[in-house]
């Protein structure tokens, strides 16, 4: 038994230790409390028909109920460093951390070393070796435009930019604004797949002589 938890603490702290020092809000400590807590319902799932003072008899436990509240409970936890901000989601990388960090706890709680450790491993590589790859591929990316300038301005002055960066227009939405001044607001969604400068293409947008602000967010 103290094998297992020694153990279960030490894979959960190496991958607690990567996610903390990326800046992610669930770090060591979390992960190898999560861990060891798994564990242990493990063990105890595991002891438990054996330390009852029933008779064992006529009382059937079945040694994964205790284990598969884990699964639920690391659910829960999960969901609190999950967070989503416009287009952006944060948090789902470490939250799946926490999931398979549980799933190893069980495995070593129950003496499946090999597997468990093998898990450990591959989770390692994913968030350390994939991580550079996943820099490099392309991806989409989505952003909020809201622009607001006289009324004289048109939509197609406003897209031909973004089209020339390479963008795809999502989503246009208009008003107008008749206090202090007869204003267009547009509220543009687009996305890109190659890495453009938010500040080149706030400068070109602020080039047009309509135009009075330019705001650009994820």
């Amino acid at each position: 038994m103290l094998v297992r938890l020694l153990l279960g603490a030490l894979i959960g702290g190496i991958i607690g230790f990567e996610r903390q020092v990326h800046g992610r809000p669930a770090g060591l400590r979390t992960h190898i409390l999560v861990c060891i807590a798994s564990v242990l319902l493990m063990i105890v799932s595991e002891y438990y028909h054996y330390l009852s003072v029933l008779d064992p008899g006529y009382v059937r436990a079945d040694p994964g109920r205790i284990a598969a509240g884990a699964i639920t409970g690391i659910g829960f936890l999960g969901a609190g460093v999950v967070l989503k901000t416009g287009f952006s989601i944060q948090g789902l990388t470490t939250a799946a951390s926490i999931w398979v960090v549980s799933a190893i706890g069980l495995s070593i709680g129950s003496g499946l070393y090999f597997p468990g450790i093998i898990t450990f491993l591959v989770t390692i590589l994913t968030l350390t070796l994939l991580r550079a790859l996943e820099r490099k591929a392309p991806k989409l990316t989505f952003r909020f435009l809201t622009i607001e300038a006289d009324n004289s301005i048109t939509e197609e002055e406003i897209t031909s930019i973004l089209k020339g960066y390479g963008a795809s227009i999502n989503n246009v939405n208009y008003e107008t604004r008749t206090q202090p001044h007869n204003e267009s607001v547009f509220h543009i969604t687009f996305a890109f797949y190659r890495r453009v400068s938010i500040k080149t293409l706030a400068d070109a947008i602020s080039s047009l002589p309509q135009v009075k602000r330019v705001a650009i967010k994820s």
